[in-house]
């Protein structure tokens, strides 16, 4: 294979796609520590009809969380399925854990967490699977969304 430098415009070499519904989290009530399946995410690039040979999952979020209480992933992996209707697990990483915690006074909190995923073995479609943990025992909220990005393919746009 050819190597490529790639010294402008990546973006023709990237596919960014929405890997989850916006996801709302209170602490103590509903979406807390709850399994969020996220979005099947084609990997087939309908330009090349190439598979997308890695991806990035990235998992946004913003919390309004009370002093020193926390917001955590429980749980971050990667699925694969077929047709987009039956999954399995590909992946299963360590999860991330406390991914954001509330200042003195309490703080709203935002970043993201990321996981890089050689897909190259992957079925069709992936999707992230992800579990949002608040510490506290109400009021703290947070909002989530997952995104994907996938790279790799092996034939680029003409």
């Amino acid at each position: 294979m050819t190597d490529i430098v790639i010294q402008h415009n990546v973006g023709a070499y990237l596919k960014a796609k929405i890997g989850s519904a916006f996801v709302s989290a209170t602490a103590g009530g509903t979406g807390d520590n709850a399994s969020v399946n996220g979005a099947a995410v084609d990997r087939l690039s309908s330009s090349t009809g190439a598979l997308a040979a890695s991806g990035v999952f990235n998992v946004f979020y913003s919390a309004t969380l009370a002093a020193t209480k926390t917001l955590s992933l429980t749980a971050l992996k990667v699925q694969d399925s077929a047709d987009g209707s039956t999954w399995a697990d590909y992946l299963t990483p360590s999860a991330p854990g406390v991914v954001a915690t509330g200042a003195s006074g309490g703080s709203t909190e935002t970043g993201v967490s990321t996981l890089a995923v050689d897909l190259n073995s992957a079925r069709r479609y992936v999707r992230v699977v992800f579990t949002p943990d608040l510490s506290a025992s109400g009021t703290d909220t947070a909002s989530l969304l997952a995104t994907a990005v996938l790279a790799g393919y092996d034939r680029i746009p003409s």
